[in-house]
């Protein structure tokens, strides 16, 4: 008979969370210091070492001897440094849900398929993100750069309405009908989780749609902000500020 230790077998995902965030802290810092110094870098050789007789180099341009690192710097920091920061925190995430999902009885009982729906919820996204891919490439193909903010856009949005239909029947299907959490008075079925799936899912998408107008050189905040610059350092700080605490409110 096939014998599970459960207990030995969520140690290990605990430890697995702890790895991401670990890599991520490393990889996060790591890469923010490569791209700073390459960073500072270029742009001394460029303006302290120019090119003779008071000429200067833009720390981007092809005669700087030190453009490659500073490419390969925005790329560590860009790439490596946000990839694993995206990994940890989904990592820490899914272990974490994985952990209390378990001491839930009901998700006990029914097996791998309940514990793993933490999983099912990553491994969806991961396959509409793919679909919606084409958007970008066969569907909408990107011809010029005002193009891009659209296309993003849509994707996103795709996305989000992709996604509550796919949810439905894997929280129907994975969960069992009723399951008791302590502190929580009534009983929990999987409509109640897809409500939640659904809560976390478009308040991320309009955060995230929010974010990109008070912070998009498209739209009016940002351009009010440059506009405040005109008229002192003091202004735009103000300014600055207040647009900032103005953001947050409906994410709040």
């Amino acid at each position: 008979e096939r014998f599970i230790n459960y207990t030995f077998l969520f140690e290990c995902v605990s430890g697995f969370g702890l790895g991401a965030s670990s890599i991520a802290l490393f990889g996060r810092v790591g890469g923010g210091i490569f791209t700073k110094a390459a960073d500072v870098g270029a742009d001394l050789s460029g303006k302290v070492i120019g090119l003779g007789d008071g000429k200067m180099l833009d720390e981007d341009s092809p005669y700087n001897p030190a453009v490659i690192a500073d490419n390969v710097g925005d790329n560590v920091g860009d790439v490596a440094g946000m990839g694993s920061d995206l990994f940890g925190s989904l990592g820490e995430a899914t272990c974490a849900a994985m952990l209390l999902g378990s001491a839930i009885e009901a998700i006990s009982l029914t097996g791998w398929s309940a514990l793993m729906f933490p999983l099912y919820i990553s491994s969806i996204g991961i396959c509409v993100c793919l679909a919606l891919h084409f958007v970008a490439t066969d569907i909408m193909p990107v011809k010029k750069e005002a193009d891009i903010e659209t296309v993003l856009k849509i994707q996103l949005f795709g996305t989000a309405i992709v996604m509550t239909g796919v949810m439905y029947p894997v929280c129907v299907g994975f969960l069992p009908d009723e399951m008791i959490i302590q502190g929580v008075a009534s009983v929990v079925t999987p409509q109640n989780v897809y409500g939640c799936v659904l809560f976390g899912l478009w308040a991320g998408t309009i955060i995230g749609f929010l974010t990109e107008y008070f912070t998009s050189h498209t739209y009016s905040p940002t351009r009010e902000v440059a506009r405040s610059c005109e008229t002192g350092a003091a202004t735009n700080i103000i300014y600055g500020l207040a647009l900032g605490y103005l953001s947050s409110i409906i994410p709040v």
